[in-house]
């Protein structure tokens, strides 16, 4: 297949990248490498830097030969941040998503995957959330995702577009051949944060909340590792071939992060400095997926079951790379 993805340089794209490639696809990578990596990308990979916005860079990219799909990454991400500037990430999010899928439609494009997120569900009443529970986003964030998520669906009953939605939850670990891996400036993920206070290149992680109504009193959150969400995705293009989808995707297991805090230090050898702290507002107790629909659907199963075995991923990248992409150990 001849595929664009965009946002393809940063931490989940580089590794839907390196999958499709390994697989013979012939990739194009969009992006404007404001938060991903050239060094990320295979080096066979043309890489166009370029906006989003740039219509007319859009524009040229797409009427370049026949494209089977477009796979969507590049979005703004912290759920923080869009409570901050929520209309900037209205704009930057759903705003230019909507363009690309209509550059698509006119393009004559017929597959799109999206990179959504499970922060459409707010504070869910049951778990494990699946496609069916009620949508409620609790930030901006969540809000810019779910309105792309409508676009497609309305690209596909006017013009035919087909789609997959695939709403991740917490996206952990690096390739395991190490060749991508977590590198985010700032960073703001729990897996690599805590690595860091491992390995002494933070002084410590700070924890929000330990009296929350789960065993040991900190969140649980859902970690599955990139690679099966890498997998997930070409699943989810051979599914769309008859007809549209929307796919939670998680491991189905949650882990508290005094847990991660836990399986770091069994990995690494090294004690991790943490300090208790109140909760953050906002902050669910449990967020954990129901991937049973992709599971019956398209017969994806996650290959990384074990917390441990995700966090060895993540940390034998970050110990090659210690200051990220470019300065290898």
């Amino acid at each position: 297949m001849r595929l664009l993805v965009t946002g393809g340089a940063g931490y989940v794209g580089s590794h839907i990248v390196w999958a499709l490639s390994d697989r013979g696809d012939e990739v194009v990578v969009y992006d404007n490498l404001r938060q991903g990596h050239r060094e990320a990308l295979p080096p066979t990979v043309r890489l166009v830097e370029a906006e989003l916005a740039d219509e007319a860079a859009l524009d040229a990219v797409l009427g370049d030969g026949h494209w089977d799909g477009v796979l969507h990454f590049a979005a703004l991400s912290l759920v923080g941040e869009s409570m901050q500037r929520p209309f900037h990430y209205m704009t930057e999010n759903a705003g230019l998503g909507i363009r690309l899928i209509d550059a698509c439609v006119r393009h004559g494009v017929g597959r799109f995957i999206l990179s959504s997120t499970a922060a459409l569900f707010g504070n869910p009443e049951t778990m494990p959330i699946t496609e069916t529970t009620r949508i409620d986003p609790g930030s901006p964030y969540g809000e810019s995702k779910l309105m792309i998520e409508r676009a497609l669906y309305w690209a596909d009953r006017i013009h035919g577009l087909r789609y997959a939605c695939l709403r991740y939850f917490n996206a952990a670990g690096a390739d395991p051949a190490g060749r991508s891996g977590e590198d985010h400036r700032p960073e703001t993920h729990l897996i690599p944060l805590i690595i860091e206070a491992a390995l002494g290149l933070r002084p410590e992680i700070l924890v929000f909340g330990d009296d929350y109504p789960t065993p040991d009193g900190t969140c649980v959150r859902d970690y599955v590792h990139v690679s099966d969400l890498a997998q997930a995705h070409l699943a989810a293009l051979a599914r769309i071939e008859t007809g549209s989808a929307t796919y939670n995707l998680g491991s189905g297991t949650g882990h508290s992060v005094l847990d991660v805090i836990r399986s770091v230090e069994r990995v690494s050898g090294r004690p991790v400095p943490f300090r208790m702290m109140p909760r953050r507002p906002g902050d669910p107790a449990v967020l954990v997926a129901g991937s049973d629909l992709i599971r019956s659907e398209t017969g994806w199963t996650p290959q990384y079951t074990v917390l441990d075995d995700i966090v060895a991923t993540a940390l034998a990248w970050r110990q090659a790379h210690p200051n990220g992409y470019g300065n290898a150990a």
